[in-house]
């Protein structure tokens, strides 16, 4: 910006000031900076300048003490505004000593951001935090101001209360501008009536006369200006509720009559005054009514709404210049970042944040939106807010609206750097397009609101035309029996309304039902798409979000059809989990499954903002983390995005990644209460989970149990943990291995994590929940039978102390290599597996049973695990893996099987495993036809029969 001159009314009021600093004696800095900044301040803002004109001495001490060339620290305020009220001992002192040290201090924020010696950020944080003393500096004198005259208001146990002060807005948020209101609403703890003063006066009574008092200290203007106007009409009823209500009344008000747009404006109430619990009770009963639990997708709606009154007003009032409110203005960037947060701060806690700048940097690091966008929003927030500072710097007004006259513009244009106004505007119109065309995107009308319309579809959802020509319309898009669908879709359409569906939801229904239908149609079996999802449908249609969600997000309804259409096993779990509907919004992510890593960090994120006490909480995020994640894997294998080898890789690595921190979890909760056991084996916990069966060989599946067995590191029978509270290291171990299980197997309203089971421990059924490591060994060594050391094979560390997981594996292999007589280990395995089949095979009536049947998949595991307790002793490699596969690679690898052998094994395994998968995923019994894969089952049967049979 060049150096022109200030006008000359402004200049004037500095030459008084020079004036009056001549006869004092004071001398300037010599400093070109210092006239260089003099002048931008002077230019841009006539209220620093009159103000120095008719308090000279306030800008001469600023000078002197060299704040205006410093950044403030944390406490700064607080300490200076608590020496000026030292003394102070009436409301009309205070009042006083409060305005002068506004005034002070606006001089000093002001001249920083117009001479661009502080950043934005600072500017709204020294705002925010000078609204802040003020409001504690003043209430600290008014309440026992107050106290002494009516009486001191108390609860129950006879603790004095006192008015919480709840911030709102932008001061909410930390983020105030220049010449703002500050929006309170005022509240306290309980009701009650004082004894003992003049007469009784109701808990109610003294905080509406207390919140009265406050509002006239900051807000009366006087001689001396005023602190801050203030508004206090966002509190309960508006203008017409009680300046201060209990906490209890505030309850019933957000649980019961609360409005949207109060959610919306709640994102950003923040105490700034009142007793620690009661404002953490205060928080508490503020935020599930703020963030709901689940995905809420009407929030687009409703801020849509909101915007489109706003915008209204500003059309009434010619007021498109308002760069607030206005087109591409600082609430459509506000709107942006909050309307994500109330759709999934209750899910992502992370997002329960107030100031925007960090909701934007969150939602691009969370990929909801494009870093590049991200960027603009922030860009165009930090040049908007400079130009709002700006606009009301000039004289502390509270104005939005850019100017019209030709100085004022110029002077706009220099203050914010630029030389004149026509440059100033293209870089301020680049802004406001960009976000506006973003506030756009974001708040489009769903898709489904301008497609269906004109699809004759719809016309069969709404009942529009006679029976005979809707079911025309259904034959003609595609269903095979367009009778039943019509059928059906009546059916549904009256249990929605016995369900009292109420009229916004009906509107949505009638949004999504002729989408659904069209994807529907298309389908390779239509008719049951249609009834899987409307059985989804069903179990959500009386929970408004998730239609709004369906409405806004027409592309979570068609990966939802085509995905039930290949699988009931996927409706199924959205109908039990509607949370589940969140997976599908994002294709990207829907069919690309986490590996390790990623889902280690997804879960991490889940569980951050979760109380270490919160039981229910923490295994809700765990549910959540686990539900979610297998669907993503089972989007993946029902489209063939991965192949299915890897199905069971990715199931098994969600399930050994929730269980190590199930395992985290107890063990931090136990340790709490009674401390770490001593005399331990291990580096860690001193505890070790092993995974058997599929989880073990890394072959889980679709809704599969996790076998496992429990060990410890502890051979003391005398040794204590190390806590407050003592108890033995087995007691220790054993309550670990019950709350995990808890944790694992309890069923809550999402479902439960895993069924487990624990009967491969030694001694079965019978045997210890937990058992030492050294226990384990001998019982392998003396007592297990040939069956258990089978198990052992498909046995690994799946969570727990590397330590003992090393010894472990140690135990292992000397177990599965030792010599054994082939003869004899043949006899009994070939016996267990005929018991098994006797048992649990349920071939038959032209039916395959594709594990327990004669060629399924229990023979080929079994003819595995014979192979490596027969050879293992000669060939200690056989000991590395787990996983059938690898291991027949093995047998191969060492010349123990003919290679032909191995192939057709492996192809008859991989074959059965994913008729095993479709199975499950189909929701039918594992059984095939009698002439499916006969060739690779008789191959199977034929090794079986060459190997096993005598």
């Amino acid at each position: 910006m060049s150096d022109a001159p200030c006008d000359s009314l402004t200049e004037s009021h500095w030459h008084d000031w020079l004036a009056w600093a001549s006869e004092q004696g004071l001398a300037l800095p010599d400093d070109p900076e210092f006239e260089q900044a003099r002048r931008r301040v002077w230019e841009a803002s006539e209220y620093v300048a009159i103000s120095a004109a008719r308090h000279p001495d306030v800008l001469a001490e600023l000078i002197a003490s060299g704040d205006l060339a410093r950044t403030y620290g944390a406490s700064d305020l607080a300490t200076r505004l608590s020496a000026r009220l030292e003394g102070v001992a009436d409301e009309g002192a205070l009042q006083a000593a409060l305005r002068r040290f506004r005034r002070r201090e606006m001089m000093r924020i002001i001249w920083r951001d117009l001479a661009n010696l502080a950043p934005l950020e600072e500017t709204l944080e020294d705002l925010s935090e000078l609204a802040d003393v003020c409001i504690r500096g003043a209430l600290d004198r008014l309440y026992p101001w107050a106290c002494a005259e009516w009486g001191t208001p108390r609860d129950a146990s006879g603790r004095p209360l006192r008015l919480l002060v709840l911030a709102m807005g932008k001061l909410g948020a930390r983020e105030l501008n220049l010449s703002s209101d500050i929006d309170l609403i005022l509240a306290f703890a309980q009701p009650g009536t004082i004894e003992g003063g003049r007469r009784p006066l109701s808990h109610e009574q003294f905080f509406i006369r207390l919140g009265q008092r406050l509002v006239q200290t900051l807000a009366n203007k006087t001689a001396d200006g005023f602190v801050f106007r203030v508004d206090t009409r966002l509190r309960p009823f508006g203008e017409a509720g009680p300046l201060a209500m209990s906490l209890p009344a505030m309850e019933d008000y957000y649980q019961s009559q609360a409005r949207e747009w109060e959610r919306y404006a709640m994102i950003k109430a923040r105490p700034v005054a009142g007793d620690p619990d009661d404002i953490e009770q205060l928080m508490a009963m503020l935020r599930p009514f703020v963030y709901r639990r689940y995905l809420d997708f009407g929030a687009f709606e409703s801020l849509r709404e909101l915007k489109r009154l706003i915008a209204k007003e500003l059309y009434r009032h010619g007021m498109d210049a308002n760069i607030k409110l206005g087109p591409g203005g600082i609430r459509e960037i506000e709107f942006i970042g909050q309307a994500f947060q109330l759709v999934r701060g209750g899910r992502d806690p992370a997002l329960q944040v107030r100031p925007i700048r960090t909701v934007l940097a969150l939602l691009g690091q969370r990929q909801l939106m494009p870093a590049t966008v991200v960027t603009q929003l922030d860009a165009a927030y930090v040049f908007l807010r400079r130009v709002e500072n700006r606009l009301q710097a000039y004289r502390d007004q509270q104005i939005h609206c850019l100017p019209e006259d030709g100085p004022g513009r110029l002077r706009l244009a220099r203050a914010m750097g630029y030389g004149d106004w026509a440059s100033f505007a293209v870089e301020l119109n680049a802004h406001r397009r960009r976000v506006q065309e973003q506030f756009d995107a974001v708040f489009a009308l769903p898709a489904t609101e301008t497609e269906v319309e004109d699809t004759p579809l719809s016309a069969v959802w709404h009942g529009d035309r006679d029976p005979t020509h809707e079911l025309e319309l259904l034959e003609r898009a595609g269903f095979a029996a367009p009778e039943a669908v019509r059928t059906r879709l009546h059916q549904f359409r009256d249990t929605c309304m016995r369900r009292g569906l109420s009229a916004r939801g009906q509107e949505r229904l009638g949004l999504i039902m002729p989408h659904i239908l069209c994807v529907a149609a298309g389908c390779a079996q239509p008719e049951l798409a249609l009834e899987r999802v409307l059985r989804v449908l069903e179990s959500i249609v009386r929970r408004s979000a998730y239609l709004a969600m369906l409405a806004e997000h027409p592309l979570i309804l068609t990966q939802l059809i085509r995905l039930s259409d290949l699988s009931p096993w996927f409706a199924d779990q959205i109908a039990r989990h509607p949370l589940l509907l969140d997976e599908l919004l994002d294709p990207r992510r829907l069919y690309a499954p986490l590996r390790r890593e990623s889902l280690e960090a997804e879960l991490d994120a889940l569980l951050d903002q979760v109380d270490a006490e919160d039981l229910e909480q923490q295994m809700e995020r765990l549910h959540q983390f686990a539900q979610g994640n297998q669907l993503r894997v089972a989007a993946a294998d029902l489209t063939e995005t991965i192949p299915l080898m890897v199905v069971s890789d990715y199931l098994t690595e969600i399930a050994e990644v929730a269980l190590r921190r199930v395992l985290n979890l107890a063990y931090a909760h136990l340790v709490a209460r009674h401390g770490r056991p001593t005399q331990i084996q291990g580096e860690e916990t001193g505890f070790l989970v092993i995974g058997y069966g599929k989880l073990g060989g890394i072959e889980l599946g679709y809704g599969s149990d996790l076998d496992l067995v429990f060990l410890h590191g502890s051979d003391s029978v005398s040794a204590l943990t190390d806590g407050p509270k003592p108890i033995s290291n087995e007691q220790f171990y054993a309550r670990l291995g019950q709350r995990l299980i808890h944790m694992m197997t309890t069923l809550t309203p999402s479902g439960r994590l895993y069924e487990v089971d624990l009967r491969l421990r030694p001694d079965g059924a019978k045997g210890m929940l937990v058992r030492s490591l050294t226990s384990f060994e001998q019982y392998q060594n003396e007592s297990a039978w040939t069956w258990e050391h089978q198990a052992l094979v498909r046995a690994r560390p799946v969570a727990g102390d590397p330590v003992l997981a090393a010894r472990f594996q140690d135990i292992r292999r000397a177990i599965l290599c030792r010599k054994r007589d082939p003869d004899q280990l043949r006899r009994e395995v070939r016996e267990m597996r005929a018991r098994m089949r006797e048992n649990l095979d349920t071939s038959g009536a032209g039916r395959f049973d594709l594990k327990q049947g004669a060629g399924g998949i229990a023979d080929i595991e079994f003819m595995v695990q014979y192979a490596v307790l027969r050879w293992a002793a000669d060939y200690p490699a056989l000991t590395d893996w787990t996983d059938n596969v690898r291991l027949l690679d093995t047998l191969a690898r060492l010349d123990l099987l003919p290679g032909r052998c191995v192939k057709d094994l492996t192809e008859a395994y991989k074959a059965l495993r994913a008729a095993y998968h479709r199975s499950a995923l189909r929701e039918q019994p594992k059984t095939l036809s009698d002439d499916e894969l006969r060739p690779e089952r008789e191959r199977v049967r034929a090794l079986w029969q060459e190997w096993m049979d005598d």
